[in-house]
Parts: structure tokens; sequence; C-alpha cells
């Protein structure tokens, strides 16, 4: 018994330790975030309806920086969404690492428009998901509320009090899966790049012919961290074209101009090797795909800022 206390008391001691490091290294708890503030390029995968714990620790250990559950589109299942953040926790990868860093990030994309969802952020949120994809962006108004609703409401003394958040505080859950105090979650949990410090991303989906015209609006607006034009389904339906119009593909280019121009990660699906080489050498940022795709064009990205993650993640004696 005398050892069984002694060992926790240590466990718990360094358990203990680890936000202070953290918050003195100012490591970023999101790797997506870590990745793109060093300029590089990030991968991700779309989760399906497939909310197991299989599915879950395969998410954690994916040769990609992040995975994205569609909610919009699959049924809206928050106490699946969270118990699968859960079974991404992976204890071996923290030992490995030596850090509060995740491998692979969860994000999630929702139902309700972009300016009718701060229920659902703050559900998702609290949750401890390190992004939201807002769905039918169309005007900088929506985005500024996407914004606010993944931000608390500033101190007297904010850098960065612009938008106004609006989230409520009670990030027990949140601070659960990301081993960090209720301090340390606050200082973390703020948009980037808005707050260099911060290890959320809010990323807007331009979908329709106002959203494109919008573009650059939105990605003016202060903590808006990424634009995504998805596979562009959207996007062609509200053109008006199939989705192998020449039009949808002038809409990506000036979706990533606007990237460019505000300096902010650009996302865009990638379905072949020939299309994440392609993507990568416009200056996309931030390319969803499949592990298939990654592992044929890993080859080819040769570049450590454009490399997708290593191809056989660590795996631990049986």
């Amino acid at each position: 018994m005398r050892f069984v206390c002694a060992f926790l008391g240590a466990f718990v001691i360094a358990a203990a330790a680890l936000p202070a490091q953290v918050a003195e290294q100012r490591l970023h708890l999101n790797p997506v975030i870590a990745k793109l503030a060093e300029g590089r390029t990030v991968y991700g995968l779309q989760a399906t309806n497939d909310m197991s714990i299989g599915s879950a620790r395969a998410a954690a250990r994916a040769p990609v920086d992040y995975i994205y559950v569609d909610m919009e589109h699959n049924p809206l299942d928050l106490p699946a969404l969270y118990q699968f953040h859960l079974w991404m926790t992976d204890r071996a990868m923290v030992v490995r690492k030596g850090n509060l860093q995740p491998n692979v990030a969860l994000m999630a994309r929702f139902p309700p428009e972009a300016d009718e969802s701060g229920w659902v952020v703050k559900q998702a949120l609290d949750m401890g998901l390190h992004g939201i994809f807002f769905n039918g962006v169309d005007t900088p108004e929506q985005a500024r509320a996407a914004v606010s609703y993944m931000r608390y409401p500033p101190r007297r003394d904010a850098k960065y009090p612009l938008p106004k958040g609006v989230r409520g505080a009670g990030p027990a859950n949140a601070t659960w899966i990301w081993g960090v105090t209720t301090e340390e979650y606050e200082r973390h949990a703020d948009v980037w790049p808005l707050d260099p410090g911060g290890d959320l991303l809010a990323t807007m989906m331009i979908e329709s012919a106002e959203g494109l015209a919008n573009v650059d609006k939105i990605a003016a607006v202060p903590g808006v961290g990424s634009l995504f034009i998805g596979a562009g389904n959207d996007l062609a339906h509200g053109l008006g074209v199939p989705q192998n119009h020449p039009d949808v593909e002038a809409a990506r280019q000036k979706i990533l101009a606007a990237c460019r121009a505000y300096k902010i990660a650009c996302n865009i699906t990638a379905t072949s090797a020939d299309d994440i080489v392609r993507r990568v050498n416009e200056g996309w940022h931030m390319i969803r795909t499949t592990v298939a795709a990654i592992n044929a064009a890993r080859p080819r990205l040769k570049d450590p800022k454009t490399a997708p993650p290593p191809a056989d993640p660590f795996v631990f004696p049986r």
C-alpha cells in the first residue's frame, strides 16, 4: 500500500508539473497550430459516422495532423463525439513525446449555420475539441459571430479583446482531455492566429456565391484561422454549375488568394497523390485527404515543411 501511495503521489506530482512546463516552453497544445505557426503543411482526414473505440484508436495514431468529424451530414451525436475524443487519448504518446500535445487534433462541423451555432460550439469546445468548421459562412458578420462563440469574454487587460467572446466558463471536460488546469486551459483556449498563443482553430467554409463574393472580408475578420472550400460540392451548387466546371476551380484560386492576402491557412480536399502535390505546390496549408493518398504522395513531398507525418507511427510492444 505504501508503494502504491508513493507511486501515485509521484505520478500526480509529475502530471501537475506538465502544465507549468508547457507554459514555460510556450508549446502549442494543438499540433495543427504548432505546424501552421512554423509555416508547415498539415494533413487531415474526415471521420465518418463510425465513432467506435477502434476508429478512435486508429485516428489517434493515423499519419495525419487532424481528424474532423462531419456532424452536419451525419447524425448530431455529441455524447458519441466526446466518447470518441476520450478514446483518442494516448498515454503512451504522452510519455514518448514528453508533453501534452496529441499527435492528432480533433475538430468537427455541425448542422447549424455559422450565425446560429453558439450552443453547439460551446458544447464541442467544452468537450476539448481543438477547432470548429463553420459551414455556410456567407458574410463577415457571420464569421465574426463564429469567432465570438469560440472565445471567452476578454479581461480588462486583454491584448486581443475583439471580436468579443461570449463563451461561458465551464471547461472541466476539456481540461480532463487536455491534461491541464482550468487556468492553463483558458490561457490556451483562444483563437489562433489572432492570439499567437491560442490553440483553437476557427475555420470558415465558403460554400455559396455570396460567401465567395465576400471571401476577402471574411478572411479579414480577426480570429479566422482558415478558410475551407471542402470538395466543392456545395459551392458548385451555389454557383449553379457542375463540380468540374472551370468556375469551381476559379473559386478555389480566389479563396487561396484571400488566405494569402490575410495570412491565414487555406484548407482544401485532395483525392489523390497528384492532387495533393498540386495543391501543396500552389500553397494550400491544410490538405484533407485519405491515408492512401498521403502514403502515395509522401515520396514526392521531400521538403520537411510540406511532408506529411511519418507513415509508421510508433507501436509499443503488446
